[in-house]
């Protein structure tokens, strides 16, 4: 049986199945010493609804299949916010209008953001660089 992951390791890997799904603007922050609800939120933009709902899946499945519980799953079907409850780590999955309306990272300016692990920071940096490719999203 191999050993729990950590809160981080846990929002990492949630990273790359959202980035898989071509989610962008990453944020990751820390929370455990601000409140006892959770000790990460991992916030991603998509370009559309159905963006939203195929990174929330993608997430989901990943959970699955590493055997890590989720606690509750709102909004997937409809597609402006998805929010995936982990117990320790809260993924929040936004298009990016509804991520700038409900703006959590300024709700929680306080809070620090934490880095990603290199290799991580690399795969984020090279979706950015990389041409759009076409996907139907809409």
């Amino acid at each position: 049986m191999a050993p729990e992951k950590t809160s981080k390791e846990k929002a990492e890997v949630f990273l790359r199945s959202a980035l898989f799904k071509k989610a962008v603007d990453p944020v990751l922050i820390r929370l455990e010493k601000l409140t006892s609800l959770t000790d990460y939120f991992l916030i991603v933009s998509a370009g559309s609804g159905k963006q939203v709902k195929a990174i929330a899946e993608a997430i989901m499945q990943e959970a699955h299949d590493l055997g890590i519980p989720r606690l509750s799953a709102e909004g997937v079907q409809q597609g402006s916010w998805a929010l995936l409850d982990y117990g320790d780590v809260i993924v929040h999955v936004f298009q990016k209008a509804v991520r700038e309306f409900y703006d959590l990272e300024g709700l929680w300016a306080e809070a620090p953001r934490e880095e990603f692990s290199r290799d991580l920071k690399e795969e984020i940096e090279a979706g950015a660089n990389s041409p759009e490719e076409e996907d139907d999203w809409d």
